[in-house]
């Protein structure tokens, strides 16, 4: 039984030294990363969601209880395991991630400016019509002047959110472009690349008959 506390390079080390075995881990931030880099070292790599850890940890959180957790888990003949991710997968991932952040505040914005306006009984159909009615609605009524500056001001982030998501939707066909599994995916009809670069991201592909 090793039973110590070290650093991700001490642990790399370690490995490096050691005949490939079978190494599991908590699928948890930097565990891809890992799992590639060991995988250099020949050992078999297995990855648990941190939901199906939790049950199995039998006294407070800490290192080596989550350690001993960890070990159960994976003893269940049961026992689901997450594929180790490859960079363009966790690129992709993080590019998505950040796409539905500012998605979500895009239509945060329109529904503020909408709200703002009905207050003041301008109703508009509800989507992205107040982005280009404004300018006229701004110029047909005699709204406070502070409330005017603050309705331009959403107007202009509503366009910088805009670009900002056209930017990132480039960016993700080009590492689609990249990667030979998105490729394929894009083969599929009805699948674009919006789609196809979800399905890549989170191992969901394996599902489809490609």
């Amino acid at each position: 039984m090793f039973r110590k506390k070290v650093t991700r390079k001490q642990l790399i080390e370690f490995f490096a030294t050691v005949h490939a075995c079978t190494v599991v881990m908590e699928a948890c931030a930097g565990a891809h990363q890992m799992a590639r880099k060991l995988a250099e070292f020949g050992h078999q790599i297995k990855l648990i969601s941190p939901q199906f850890v939790r049950p199995f940890v039998k006294s407070n959180k800490n290192d080596f209880a989550d350690a001993e957790a960890i070990c159960e888990a994976a003893s269940r003949p049961a026992m689901r395991f997450v594929s180790p991710k490859t960079e363009s997968q966790q690129t992709l991932s993080a590019l998505h991630l950040v796409r539905d952040s500012l998605v979500r505040d895009r239509m945060k914005t329109c529904n503020q400016m909408h709200g703002f306006l009905l207050e003041f009984g301008i109703s508009l159909p509800i989507g992205q019509t107040v982005i280009v009615r404004l300018p006229a609605v701004l110029a047909e009524h005699q709204l406070p002047p502070r409330l005017v500056v603050m309705l331009e001001r959403l107007h202009a982030h509503f366009k910088y959110l805009s670009e900002q998501i056209g930017e990132l939707d480039k960016k993700l066909s080009r590492q689609l472009a990249e990667d030979d599994l998105g490729q394929r995916l894009l083969t599929i009809p009805g699948v674009g690349p919006i789609t196809a670069s979800v399905l890549a991201a989170n191992g969901r592909w394996q599902a489809i008959r490609l």
